[in-house]
């Protein structure tokens, strides 16, 4: 068995089968950009997401979840390579000039699938990460802007699994919901539309109940955001359901391994591009038919990056070596499978500005944050269109935002008593050795993943 303090894994281990020995399943692979734990199976109830609990019942869903990166083409590049973003290049948004390492691409799901096992692939909505162009999809129908139209994602994987036929596939299908839109006209202002062609059907109203608690903001901007931010969640959770029926209609349900996840938590300050729970912990569902445990619900730490060497697992094929994640294949068919005793992320930027690297691990009660410039650099306070920093200056958690804005080297929390980080508990006494031992891991972490950042010289000239 893998010490559980290894963060690198090299192989699939012996219990990986080759392609030849054992039926490939189709794989179906869905996300939510800027999806959070807004869904009734994680306690939510302020809107309804009947289609994703049902689906949860009759999977494994993940109690603790983390994206490698609260940031779209990060968290994606770790998804599609199974490494981090410190490792494999894409330290930011591709329209902030960021990519893959050259020939990276090559290891990536849909050019292994494609090469190693013959797999259809396709994709439908949101890929980037760089080079587009060098990703193997048979199938392409990535728009321009945010895909919010669910009943297009549905018909259109409707015609790729009647296209596929025998052959095994592939598919991506990425919601745009509930990332917020652009203003026409107002590039600069960002809102959250409450329907969409008629959904949902019902949209929550703004109320005091629909503020987030990791904010503790409350203003009629805010309270407005946070409902419609909801009223997407919801019509996600629609566009869902009907994917599901075209599966099923297909009669391709059965041998399809699927897997849900958000691409990170919600656009709102302490959330994306943070390294907070509000933007690393994310929605994640997995069926593997035949494999997982109908209904089961795991207290096993789980990361993105383990998607990549768990669809190579499935599909017979050989992971490229080395990698950060490992084949979920144990926790999801044995809720006492030993799993990893860390779980850890990071932050580098966003766009091509500010530059603020982090670097985060948590064990199953404390949080450990690592600002790598905290003396020297500030991180941004906004978000796609959100003011809630601007708004705490006469909030209660106005102390709790300016250590968001001026962050201090290192940030302690007790997430068993403090879920929402409201309280450093860094150099007190009382949680001392809990510091010591995150620290001490954390530095394990970085050194077996080989973390560039931890040059001095390499991290002085990447923020010049």
């Amino acid at each position: 068995m893998m010490n559980r303090r290894t963060f690198l894994t090299t192989t699939l281990g012996a219990g990986l089968a080759t392609a030849q020995t054992r039926k490939r399943p189709n794989i179906l692979f869905v996300t939510a950009d800027d999806l959070g734990l807004l869904l009734g199976c994680y306690g939510e109830k302020r809107i309804q997401t009947p289609n994703l609990d049902k689906f949860a019942t009759t999977g494994v869903r993940f109690e603790v979840a983390y994206v490698a990166q609260a940031s779209c083409s990060p968290s994606r590049s770790a998804m599609f390579t199974g490494l981090f973003p410190h490792s494999n290049g894409q330290y930011g948004l591709t329209n902030g000039g960021f990519s893959l390492h050259p020939g990276l691409v090559n290891r990536t799901i849909p050019n292994m699938l494609k090469e190693m096992a013959g797999y259809k692939t396709g994709i439908l909505g949101k890929l980037h990460v760089n080079p587009e162009k060098d990703f193997a999809f048979d199938m392409r129908k990535v728009q321009v802007g945010m895909n919010r139209h669910v009943r297009d994602n549905a018909s259109h994987a409707a015609e790729f699994f009647k296209e596929t036929g025998d052959q095994p596939f592939f598919l991506m299908v990425n919601f745009g919901d509930p990332h917020a839109f652009r203003k026409q006209g107002a590039p600069n202002e960002w809102y959250f539309p409450p329907q969409v062609e008629g959904l949902p059907e019902k949209p929550v109203d703004p109320t005091k109940e629909t503020l987030f608690r990791f904010q503790g903001i409350d203003t009629p901007e805010q309270r407005e955001r946070t409902a419609n931010y909801l009223n997407a969640c919801a019509r996600f959770d629609y566009g869902f359901g009907l994917l599901l029926d075209e599966l099923r209609k297909a009669g391709k349900e059965q041998d399809t391994l699927i897997v849900v996840i958000g691409d990170h938590g919600p656009p709102f300050a302490r959330g994306k591009t943070t390294t907070y729970e509000a933007g690393l912990r994310v929605p994640f569902i997995v069926r593997w038919p035949g494999v997982s445990k109908a209904g089961l619900v795991s207290k096993a730490m789980v990361s993105t990056v383990d998607i990549a060497p768990t669809f190579f697992d499935a599909a017979g094929v050989q992971s490229p070596s080395p990698m950060h994640g490992q084949s979920l294949r144990p926790v999801v068919s044995d809720g006492n499978a030993k799993w990893r005793e860390f779980l850890a992320a990071e932050f580098h930027t966003h766009g091509a500005k500010p530059r603020f690297p982090r670097r985060a691990i948590r064990d199953t009660r404390y949080k450990l944050i690592h600002n790598l410039v905290a003396s020297s650099a500030k991180p941004s306070t906004g978000i796609d269109g959100d003011t809630a920093y601007q708004s705490s200056k006469n909030a209660p958690t106005r102390d709790v935002f300016e250590t968001f804005a001026n962050p201090p080297e290192f940030e302690l929390y007790d997430l068993q008593n403090d879920p929402d980080e409201f309280r450093n508990l860094a150099g007190k006494t009382e949680a001392a050795k809990a510091e010591q031992r995150l620290k001490t891991a954390l530095l394990d972490w970085r050194k077996q993943t080989r973390d560039p950042f931890l040059d001095p010289e390499f991290l002085k000239k990447w923020m010049a």
